[in-house]
Protein backbone atom coordinates (compact mmCIF):
# COMPACT_ATOMS: atom_id res chain seq x y z
CA UNK A 1 0.00 0.00 0.00
CA UNK A 2 1.67 2.99 -0.93
CA UNK A 3 1.15 6.64 1.17
CA UNK A 4 1.37 9.98 0.18
CA UNK A 5 1.42 12.99 2.12
CA UNK A 6 -0.59 15.63 0.09
CA UNK A 7 -2.02 18.47 1.15
CA UNK A 8 -5.67 20.51 1.60
CA UNK A 9 -4.98 21.30 -2.53
CA UNK A 10 -3.69 17.54 -3.57
CA UNK A 11 -0.23 18.48 -3.79
CA UNK A 12 2.55 16.20 -2.16
CA UNK A 13 5.20 16.88 0.09
CA UNK A 14 7.59 16.17 -2.24
CA UNK A 15 6.59 18.53 -4.63
CA UNK A 16 6.42 21.34 -1.92
CA UNK A 17 9.68 20.17 -0.82
CA UNK A 18 10.62 20.66 -4.62
CA UNK A 19 8.99 23.58 -4.67
CA UNK A 20 11.36 25.46 -1.39
CA UNK A 21 14.79 23.23 -1.85
CA UNK A 22 16.30 26.06 -4.59
CA UNK A 23 15.25 29.21 -2.97
CA UNK A 24 17.10 27.14 0.36
CA UNK A 25 19.90 26.36 -1.24
CA UNK A 26 20.46 30.18 -2.80
CA UNK A 27 19.29 31.98 0.09
CA UNK A 28 22.61 31.67 2.10
CA UNK A 29 24.44 33.22 -1.21
CA UNK A 30 21.83 35.78 -1.89
CA UNK A 31 22.02 36.62 1.66
CA UNK A 32 25.13 37.05 2.10
CA UNK A 33 25.91 39.19 -1.52
CA UNK A 34 22.61 41.33 0.20
CA UNK A 35 25.25 42.10 3.25
CA UNK A 36 28.24 42.43 1.07
CA UNK A 37 26.57 44.79 -1.50
CA UNK A 38 23.71 46.77 -0.35
CA UNK A 39 24.80 46.91 3.75
CA UNK A 40 28.44 47.53 4.06
CA UNK A 41 27.88 49.92 0.64
CA UNK A 42 25.04 51.86 2.97
CA UNK A 43 27.71 51.86 5.84
CA UNK A 44 30.45 53.18 3.55
CA UNK A 45 28.15 56.29 2.52
CA UNK A 46 27.05 56.74 6.03
CA UNK A 47 31.21 56.69 7.23
CA UNK A 48 31.90 58.85 4.03
CA UNK A 49 29.62 61.44 5.77
CA UNK A 50 31.02 61.43 9.31
CA UNK A 51 33.68 62.67 11.40
CA UNK A 52 35.68 59.48 10.93
CA UNK A 53 39.70 59.41 11.74
CA UNK A 54 41.85 56.09 12.11
CA UNK A 55 38.65 54.47 13.36
CA UNK A 56 34.87 54.52 12.40
CA UNK A 57 33.26 57.37 14.27
CA UNK A 58 29.47 58.58 13.40
CA UNK A 59 29.62 62.14 13.81
CA UNK A 60 27.83 63.36 11.20
CA UNK A 61 29.73 66.25 9.32
CA UNK A 62 27.91 66.32 5.69
CA UNK A 63 29.36 66.62 2.46
CA UNK A 64 32.78 67.42 3.97
CA UNK A 65 34.90 64.67 3.13
CA UNK A 66 33.50 65.45 -0.57
CA UNK A 67 34.50 68.82 -0.48
CA UNK A 68 37.86 67.37 0.98
CA UNK A 69 38.41 65.23 -1.75
CA UNK A 70 37.83 67.15 -4.76
CA UNK A 71 40.19 69.77 -3.53
CA UNK A 72 42.90 67.64 -3.27
CA UNK A 73 45.29 67.75 -6.24
CA UNK A 74 46.35 64.35 -6.08
CA UNK A 75 42.69 62.94 -6.05
CA UNK A 76 42.06 64.76 -9.45
CA UNK A 77 45.04 63.64 -10.84
CA UNK A 78 44.31 60.29 -9.86
CA UNK A 79 40.41 60.39 -11.36
CA UNK A 80 42.15 61.95 -14.67
CA UNK A 81 44.32 59.10 -14.89
CA UNK A 82 41.57 56.62 -14.51
CA UNK A 83 39.65 58.07 -17.02
CA UNK A 84 42.85 58.13 -19.98
CA UNK A 85 43.74 54.90 -18.55
CA UNK A 86 40.33 54.01 -19.36
CA UNK A 87 40.27 54.54 -22.85
CA UNK A 88 43.33 53.62 -24.15
CA UNK A 89 43.05 50.15 -22.06
CA UNK A 90 39.08 49.89 -23.67
CA UNK A 91 40.19 50.87 -27.14
CA UNK A 92 43.59 48.56 -27.32
CA UNK A 93 42.63 45.53 -26.10
CA UNK A 94 39.50 45.26 -27.78
CA UNK A 95 41.18 46.18 -30.65
CA UNK A 96 43.59 43.30 -30.23
CA UNK A 97 40.93 41.22 -28.92
CA UNK A 98 38.97 41.41 -32.39
CA UNK A 99 42.28 41.20 -34.69
CA UNK A 100 43.46 38.00 -32.34
CA UNK A 101 39.67 36.27 -32.55
CA UNK A 102 39.71 37.44 -36.70
CA UNK A 103 42.95 35.44 -37.22
CA UNK A 104 41.85 32.54 -35.21
CA UNK A 105 38.54 32.11 -36.90
CA UNK A 106 40.37 32.00 -40.04
CA UNK A 107 40.68 28.29 -39.00
CA UNK A 108 44.21 28.11 -38.70
CA UNK A 109 46.39 25.36 -37.75
CA UNK A 110 46.64 24.76 -34.14
CA UNK A 111 43.67 26.74 -33.32
CA UNK A 112 43.55 25.08 -29.93
CA UNK A 113 47.24 26.35 -28.98
CA UNK A 114 46.41 29.51 -30.00
CA UNK A 115 43.74 30.14 -28.23
CA UNK A 116 45.55 28.94 -25.25
CA UNK A 117 48.39 30.83 -25.38
CA UNK A 118 46.39 33.89 -25.96
CA UNK A 119 44.05 33.37 -22.99
CA UNK A 120 46.75 32.43 -21.01
CA UNK A 121 47.27 36.05 -19.68
CA UNK A 122 43.58 35.92 -18.11
CA UNK A 123 44.67 33.05 -16.32
CA UNK A 124 47.65 35.09 -14.51
CA UNK A 125 46.41 37.44 -11.52
CA UNK A 126 47.08 41.15 -12.32
CA UNK A 127 49.84 41.15 -9.12
CA UNK A 128 51.66 38.46 -10.97
CA UNK A 129 51.29 40.32 -14.30
CA UNK A 130 52.63 43.73 -12.72
CA UNK A 131 55.79 42.02 -11.21
CA UNK A 132 56.66 40.31 -13.79
CA UNK A 133 56.23 43.38 -16.40
CA UNK A 134 58.15 45.94 -13.63
CA UNK A 135 61.04 43.35 -14.35
CA UNK A 136 60.93 43.92 -18.22
CA UNK A 137 60.26 47.46 -17.93
CA UNK A 138 63.04 47.43 -15.41
CA UNK A 139 66.30 49.60 -16.49
CA UNK A 140 68.87 48.00 -15.05
CA UNK A 141 67.47 44.20 -15.21
CA UNK A 142 64.87 44.12 -18.17
CA UNK A 143 64.79 44.66 -22.07
CA UNK A 144 67.21 47.84 -22.25
CA UNK A 145 69.79 45.97 -20.08
CA UNK A 146 69.55 42.76 -22.40
CA UNK A 147 69.26 44.69 -25.50
CA UNK A 148 72.43 46.85 -24.32
CA UNK A 149 73.98 44.07 -23.76
CA UNK A 150 73.57 42.79 -27.19
CA UNK A 151 75.56 45.33 -28.10
CA UNK A 152 73.06 48.46 -29.04
CA UNK A 153 74.40 50.77 -26.29
CA UNK A 154 71.80 53.57 -26.72
CA UNK A 155 68.92 51.25 -26.33
CA UNK A 156 66.51 52.76 -23.88
CA UNK A 157 63.35 51.07 -22.78
CA UNK A 158 62.42 53.27 -19.23
CA UNK A 159 58.68 53.55 -19.76
CA UNK A 160 57.76 52.86 -15.81
CA UNK A 161 60.89 55.12 -14.84
CA UNK A 162 59.67 57.85 -16.55
CA UNK A 163 56.84 60.06 -14.99
CA UNK A 164 55.78 61.39 -18.68
CA UNK A 165 55.57 57.56 -20.00
CA UNK A 166 54.93 55.56 -16.45
CA UNK A 167 50.77 55.28 -17.51
CA UNK A 168 51.51 54.07 -20.87
CA UNK A 169 53.46 51.24 -19.26
CA UNK A 170 50.34 50.57 -17.31
CA UNK A 171 48.16 50.66 -20.14
CA UNK A 172 50.20 48.17 -22.54
CA UNK A 173 50.52 45.80 -19.35
CA UNK A 174 46.84 45.96 -19.07
CA UNK A 175 46.50 45.14 -22.96
CA UNK A 176 47.99 42.27 -22.69
CA UNK A 177 46.22 41.11 -19.85
CA UNK A 178 43.13 41.48 -20.93
CA UNK A 179 42.81 40.99 -24.65
CA UNK A 180 42.63 37.33 -24.86
CA UNK A 181 39.25 37.85 -22.62
CA UNK A 182 38.50 40.06 -25.33
CA UNK A 183 39.19 37.95 -28.26
CA UNK A 184 37.30 35.12 -26.49
CA UNK A 185 33.65 36.85 -26.61
CA UNK A 186 34.57 37.99 -30.25
CA UNK A 187 35.57 34.39 -31.20
CA UNK A 188 32.72 33.27 -29.90
CA UNK A 189 30.29 35.54 -31.47
CA UNK A 190 32.03 35.42 -35.10
CA UNK A 191 31.76 31.54 -34.62
CA UNK A 192 27.70 32.29 -34.13
CA UNK A 193 27.63 34.49 -37.43
CA UNK A 194 25.21 32.68 -39.80
CA UNK A 195 27.09 31.19 -42.30
CA UNK A 196 24.26 32.00 -44.88
CA UNK A 197 24.80 35.70 -44.46
CA UNK A 198 28.72 34.81 -45.09
CA UNK A 199 27.99 33.29 -48.49
CA UNK A 200 25.42 35.54 -49.67
CA UNK A 201 28.00 38.33 -49.47
CA UNK A 202 31.19 36.20 -50.74
CA UNK A 203 28.09 35.61 -53.64
CA UNK A 204 27.78 39.37 -54.49
CA UNK A 205 31.44 39.33 -54.54
CA UNK A 206 32.54 41.17 -51.09
CA UNK A 207 35.87 41.01 -50.21
CA UNK A 208 37.21 39.45 -47.21
CA UNK A 209 37.55 42.96 -45.40
CA UNK A 210 34.02 44.48 -46.64
CA UNK A 211 32.28 40.95 -45.48
CA UNK A 212 33.88 41.50 -41.93
CA UNK A 213 32.84 45.11 -42.06
CA UNK A 214 29.07 45.22 -43.63
CA UNK A 215 28.11 41.64 -42.25
CA UNK A 216 29.76 40.38 -39.59
CA UNK A 217 31.03 43.05 -37.11
CA UNK A 218 27.73 44.43 -36.97
CA UNK A 219 25.84 40.99 -36.84
CA UNK A 220 28.00 41.03 -33.38
CA UNK A 221 27.42 44.54 -32.44
CA UNK A 222 25.66 43.71 -28.45
CA UNK A 223 29.46 41.65 -27.93
CA UNK A 224 31.19 44.69 -28.30
CA UNK A 225 29.24 46.39 -25.82
CA UNK A 226 29.69 43.54 -23.65
CA UNK A 227 32.89 43.32 -23.76
CA UNK A 228 33.99 47.84 -23.19
CA UNK A 229 31.50 47.16 -20.14
CA UNK A 230 33.67 43.81 -18.54
CA UNK A 231 36.47 46.01 -19.52
CA UNK A 232 35.28 49.27 -17.51
CA UNK A 233 34.66 47.52 -14.61
CA UNK A 234 38.46 46.57 -14.63
CA UNK A 235 39.64 50.10 -15.16
CA UNK A 236 37.47 51.30 -12.81
CA UNK A 237 38.68 48.45 -10.13
CA UNK A 238 42.67 48.74 -11.51
CA UNK A 239 44.51 48.51 -8.08
CA UNK A 240 46.84 45.14 -7.85
CA UNK A 241 48.22 45.97 -11.48
CA UNK A 242 49.19 49.43 -10.58
CA UNK A 243 50.84 48.53 -7.15
CA UNK A 244 52.83 45.93 -8.64
CA UNK A 245 54.23 47.65 -11.23
CA UNK A 246 54.76 51.36 -10.44
CA UNK A 247 53.31 51.75 -6.94
CA UNK A 248 51.62 55.07 -8.37
CA UNK A 249 54.68 57.00 -9.06
CA UNK A 250 56.62 58.35 -10.15
CA UNK A 251 55.39 61.01 -8.29
CA UNK A 252 51.74 60.67 -8.65
CA UNK A 253 51.69 59.86 -12.88
CA UNK A 254 50.07 56.70 -11.91
CA UNK A 255 48.11 56.98 -9.45
CA UNK A 256 44.49 55.82 -9.98
CA UNK A 257 41.27 55.75 -7.40
CA UNK A 258 41.80 52.48 -6.05
CA UNK A 259 45.56 53.57 -4.97
CA UNK A 260 43.88 56.75 -3.35
CA UNK A 261 41.87 55.31 -1.64
CA UNK A 262 43.99 52.47 0.09
CA UNK A 263 46.21 55.14 0.98
CA UNK A 264 43.88 57.28 2.82
CA UNK A 265 42.42 54.50 4.44
CA UNK A 266 45.20 52.30 5.58
CA UNK A 267 48.99 54.94 5.42
CA UNK A 268 47.40 58.36 6.47
CA UNK A 269 44.38 57.00 8.43
CA UNK A 270 41.56 59.06 7.13
CA UNK A 271 39.05 56.96 6.90
CA UNK A 272 36.13 59.40 6.48
CA UNK A 273 37.51 60.61 3.45
CA UNK A 274 39.01 57.73 2.39
CA UNK A 275 35.12 56.70 2.03
CA UNK A 276 33.49 59.60 0.12
CA UNK A 277 36.49 57.93 -2.62
CA UNK A 278 35.26 54.61 -2.81
CA UNK A 279 31.70 55.96 -3.44
CA UNK A 280 32.90 58.19 -5.87
CA UNK A 281 34.57 55.14 -7.39
CA UNK A 282 30.92 53.65 -7.00
CA UNK A 283 29.40 56.45 -8.72
CA UNK A 284 31.64 56.01 -11.69
CA UNK A 285 31.10 52.39 -12.05
CA UNK A 286 26.96 52.82 -11.83
CA UNK A 287 27.35 55.29 -14.65
CA UNK A 288 28.48 52.43 -16.94
CA UNK A 289 26.49 49.46 -15.07
CA UNK A 290 22.45 50.83 -14.44
CA UNK A 291 22.30 52.37 -18.52
CA UNK A 292 23.69 49.18 -19.56
CA UNK A 293 21.38 47.21 -17.65
CA UNK A 294 18.22 49.59 -18.63
CA UNK A 295 19.92 48.29 -21.97
CA UNK A 296 19.76 45.13 -21.65
CA UNK A 297 16.36 44.69 -19.99
CA UNK A 298 14.91 46.93 -22.70
CA UNK A 299 16.41 44.75 -25.38
CA UNK A 300 15.15 41.73 -23.91
CA UNK A 301 11.83 42.90 -24.11
CA UNK A 302 11.98 43.99 -27.46
CA UNK A 303 12.97 40.24 -28.61
CA UNK A 304 10.36 38.75 -26.71
CA UNK A 305 7.99 41.52 -28.36
CA UNK A 306 9.05 41.14 -31.54
CA UNK A 307 8.85 37.19 -31.24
Amino acid sequence: MTIAMVDGEGVSFRQRAGRWWPVVVLAPSLLASFVYVVVFTLWTLYISLSNSGLLPSYGFVGLENYASLWANRRWNIAYNNLFFFSAFYILGSMAVGLLLAILIDQRVKGEALWRTIFLYPLAVSFIVTGTVWSWLYNPADGVQMLVRSLGWESFSFALASDRNTAIYAVIITGIWQSSGFAMALFLAGLRSVDPDLVKAAQIDGASAFRTYRKVILPTIAPIFLAVAVVQIQFAIKTFDLVAALTRGGPGVSTTFPAIYVYDLMFQRGQIGEGAAAAMMMLAALAVVLVPYSFFVVWRRRRESRHG
